[in-house]
């Protein structure tokens, strides 16, 4: 009786075995197909028309500002008043566990990094055929072609290295995904510190036509909007397929250890 009622368990329900396996070749390949394209950059046709203007900026004389986070002192000065509608290409949360150089420099008030396009490049598209990506506190960019280099607008791009210390904006800032449509207003600013006797001080750019490292934009913001979310629905696909592969973990070990092969 006991090997009779081993060989029907091992049998087992095929239904089951199927879903689980089913669970596991769906969730994977969804994973895979979503996490490829919650990235994709929208086309011109689905910007919003003010990602075609230039940022605007106005010199203004402002006494320093001081401000206080994770124990250390900055001291900001606002250069010009700022204001920038954008596609995000690329970003760099400061938080990352890889991101060695804002730890060593005790800068815990640039929230992120935002690498956006506007203006010509929103216009034509050129940005479709360019690959993004963002260091610690640099965009790089890399084109297929001459071509598509030559198309691209360098001057409608900018690394914005984004400052805040109130936690509301802090939040909205890492919101942000690659792919949003955006507009932020602040200050183009320098700031510094002097934490532990460690001097810091972080310039900015003040025109777009500079390149290099000195050609980031450094704004305190005091007001972000997302106007319009990227990636479609692959962002929630993404948990979808997270919990079809949680699903058929549990699935599995849920069956008759017959049942699992």
């Amino acid at each position: 009786r006991d090997a009779l009622n081993s060989g029907i368990r091992g049998d087992g329900p095929p239904m089951a075995r199927s879903l689980v396996k089913f669970l596991f070749a769906g969730g994977l390949l969804l994973l895979t197909i979503a996490l490829w394209q919650r990235h994709e950059l929208p086309a011109p046709d689905r910007l919003a028309p003010a990602l075609q203007q230039e940022p605007a900026q106005v010199q203004v004389r402002e006494t320093p500002l001081l401000t206080t986070v994770g124990g250390v002192t900055y001291r900001i000065q606002p250069l010009y008043s700022y204001e920038l509608h954008g596609l995000v290409v690329s970003l760099h949360d400061t938080r990352s566990w890889w991101d060695y150089i804002h730890r060593a420099w005790n800068d815990h008030l640039n929230v992120v990094d935002l690498c956006v396009v506007w203006g010509k490049n929103a216009v034509s598209g050129a940005y479709r055929n360019i690959a993004f990506s963002s260091g610690q506190f640099v965009c790089y960019l890399e084109a297929p072609s001459r071509a598509a280099f030559a198309a691209f607008d360098q001057s409608g791009l900018s690394n914005n290295h984004l400052l805040s210390a109130d936690p509301a904006i802090v939040r909205q800032l890492r919101s942000v995904r690659v792919g949003d449509q955006i507009r932020f207003r602040g200050y183009l600013a320098e700031y510094s510190h002097n934490h532990r006797g460690q001097p810091f001080h972080r310039g900015t750019s003040t025109v777009r036509h500079d390149t290099g490292n000195r050609a980031c934009e450094t704004v305190y913001v005091k007001d972000i909007e997302i106007i319009r979310r990227g990636g479609g629905p692959w962002h929630a696909l993404v948990w979808v397929a997270w919990a079809m592969l949680a699903a058929g973990v549990i699935g599995w070990f849920s069956l008759p250890l017959a049942d699992r092969h």
